[in-house]
């Protein structure tokens, strides 16, 4: 029944789309005439009742009651629908314009927030904005210029604004925003739901089987729904067959908002991954072609089979077979390649197996820094696999040749694999860019020559000195044995050249090492001279200080002696009719000091006399010749008369040990 009911809606609606198709007729709950009516605008959709009718109960009572309305809704053979291009399928409801009616409008369905309450409204699709909120202002006694209503898709929306034109689906969920009125303190708890709905969440989802992350932002006022359609779009998997953890106890309806759904804020973490079922292990027993012949007794079948986890691509004939719709290889306009990669990894692996060969994650820049740039002997080829599934050559290529397993180890263990999908325009575009960029303009147009049943294309690339060279182009009408063959006289090629840059690089390298040697030699040596130069300074400075300690002690000295000298009493006459004592005093060096002092001097005096001549106390003993006595350990208050040294006495200065 589905199957028909899309085929319908793309003969009626001239969309040619599969999965567009059947994304409008899930909005509208697989009600034909609403999506027909969705996309063909009022002034000009028209449909005949008894049509819509039998659609009706071709929904409720089976395929036969199904076939007997497309039976009733297919015009004569003389009609002038028989006439009409091939887009124009035999389903489309056209009849006479005596059975033309004026359709019926459809009916939109709103959940309305406002604080602590719930309002349900359901409105005629040809309705403007402020006839919902003429019908709140009634229920929740809010006046209507006092109403702000949020949650549309599109953005802020005036009153005037039809809701057809926003395109809407069949239920919608909407919120009320009163900031001119304060709350109540009944309705504090719902304030505080009323800002989490402007706020902005960042769900972290793990998709397990790709082992990737996503960190999407969404408003507060996104339903559980768009969110898991949004993630349907990242990873391919349709959301009933999403198997999520991580929501809270209290999000058990889709349609609930993610601010009132209980997540963290402002970071929640969650995980997808595929549901399992039977069905996705089973193999393809029939051509893609007999899916679209169904017979009636076989409409059960499909009525039951999202049950099981069967894809709209399964149901629909979207198989892996040549000819048949499938996933696309590669999203896009895809802001990273290196997610872009990823999408094509596991696309491949999905189609083709587990066995393929490694794709190098990352752009085509730094998949040739990886292959031509590192230490010579690490150095690989670059092969670039340029996908195209438009190509009748693609499937056959993919699943007999690069999956073979001495194609895949051969790849592994001497190419850096890089793949990309040409099959969308803006993809190619962005390829042609970057060979461009890193290869010139000759590759970019060597690949721009491929027609699309050339694809598709194995570039094996080796990196030069001076610029990257395409070495062979394998398209796909090939045989294993003649792949491998290439790949081994790409691989001589690039040996021999690999060669000649590992005899330069270990040439290059025993020269720097010598360089290293001799400048290590060279630093050593400049080391010792610093360390010596440095040694020599400090014993200078060393003896430039203790120069000027002797120098500051024998300037204190003479200042002592000086000043003693100068203290000394005068030295008295012979004949002065005084006790006169007249001393000898023999140096160290051999001289005499000779001086008459009075009988009565101290013998202070006397060691002063001797200080003032350089021989301080403090490092010379005073000595009688006979009998030996030491002076300079008598009173210094006796006098000279007192210490027996009159009238006359030969002293002699010793140094003290």
């Amino acid at each position: 029944i589905k199957l028909n009911l899309r085929n319908t809606l793309q003969a009626c609606t001239g969309i040619d789309n599969i999965a567009e198709a059947i994304t409008l007729l899930e909005l509208n709950n697989w009600d034909l005439v609403a999506a027909i009516n969705g996309v063909i605008p009022q002034e000009n959709g028209i449909l005949q009742s008894n049509f819509s009718s039998e659609a009706s109960q071709a929904n409720t009572f089976g395929p036969h009651s199904q076939a007997a309305a497309e039976t009733a809704a297919v015009p004569p053979a003389s009609s002038s629908s028989s006439s009409s291009s091939p887009s124009s399928s035999a389903f489309c409801p056209v009849l006479p314009s005596r059975h033309i009616v004026e359709r019926q409008s459809r009916m939109l369905n709103f959940r309305v927030e406002y604080r602590q309450r719930t309002v349900e409204v359901v409105v005629e699709e040809g309705s403007a904005v402020g006839e919902i909120k003429q019908i709140l202002e009634t229920e929740l006694q809010v006046p209507v210029s006092k109403m702000q209503l949020k949650g549309w898709k599109s953005g802020d929306v005036s009153d005037s604004t039809v809701l057809r034109s926003l395109h809407l689906p069949k239920n919608n969920s909407l919120y009320v925003l009163t900031p001119d009125i304060a709350p109540s303190a009944s309705t504090s708890q719902n304030s505080v739901l009323q800002e989490s709905l402007n706020q902005n969440f960042l769900l972290v989802i793990n998709h397990r089987e790709a082992q990737r992350d996503y960190s999407l932002n969404f408003p507060g006022s996104r339903t559980i729904q768009e969110v898991k359609r949004n993630v349907s779009d990242l990873t391919n998997i349709p959301v009933r067959h999403q198997q999520w953890e991580g929501w809270p106890a209290t999000a058990s309806d889709d349609s609930m908002t993610l601010a009132a759904s209980g997540i963290s804020y402002p970071c929640h973490h969650l995980s997808v991954c595929r549901r399992s079922s039977p069905a996705n292990n089973q193999e393809p027993t029939e051509e893609c072609a007999d899916v679209h012949m169904v017979s009636d007794s076989e409409g059960d079948d499909f009525e039951d089979a999202s049950e099981f986890g069967v894809d709209e691509s399964e149901m629909f004939g979207m198989g892996s077979s040549t000819g048949c719709r499938k996933a696309p290889m590669m999203p896009e306009n895809s802001e990273n390649e290196g997610d872009a990669l990823l999408h094509f990894t596991a696309e491949f692996s999905t189609r083709y197996g587990e066995c393929h060969p490694v794709f190098f994650i990352g752009s085509l820049e730094a998949a040739a820094q990886e292959a031509f740039y590192g230490k010579a002997r690490d150095r690989k080829l670059l092969a670039i696999y340029l996908h195209n599934d438009e190509s009748v050559l693609s499937n056959v290529f993919c699943s007999q040749m690069m999956c073979a397993e001495s194609i895949v180890s051969y790849l592994s263990q001497n190419f850096i694999a890089w793949a990309w999908d040409v099959t969308r325009e803006a993809n190619k575009a962005r390829l042609l860019t970057m060979c461009t960029r890193h290869f010139g303009s000759v590759v970019a147009q060597t690949i721009r020559t491929y027609k699309t049943d050339q694809f598709p294309l194995l570039l094996i690339v080796m990196g030069k000195r001076t610029s990257n060279e395409v070495l062979n182009v394998i398209q796909g009408n090939t045989t294993v044995d003649e792949l491998m063959m290439r790949l081994m006289g790409a691989m001589e090629i690039f040996t021999a050249q690999q060669q000649e840059d590992i005899k330069d690089e270990d040439e290059r390298e025993a020269r720097e090492m010598v360089k290293r040697e001799q400048d290590e030699a060279y630093q050593l040596s400049l080391e010792a001279d610093r360390k010596k130069r440095e040694a020599q300074e400090r014993e200078q400075a060393e003896q430039l200080r203790l120069q000027q300690i002797q120098k500051e002690a024998d300037d204190e000295k003479e200042a002592i002696r000086l000043s003693l000298e100068h203290a000394l009493p005068p030295e008295p006459a012979e004949e002065g009719g005084e006790l006169i004592s007249k001393l000898r005093i023999r140096t160290p060096s051999g001289e005499f000091l000779v001086r008459r002092f009075l009988g009565s001097t101290k013998l202070q005096v006397l060691f002063d006399f001797v200080a003032s001549k350089g021989y301080p106390l403090d490092d010379f003993k005073l000595l009688t010749t006979f009998p030996r006595r030491n002076i300079t350990q008598l009173d210094p208050d006796s006098s000279l008369l007192e210490a027996k040294l009159f009238p006359q006495e030969t002293l002699f200065l010793e140094a003290k040990e």
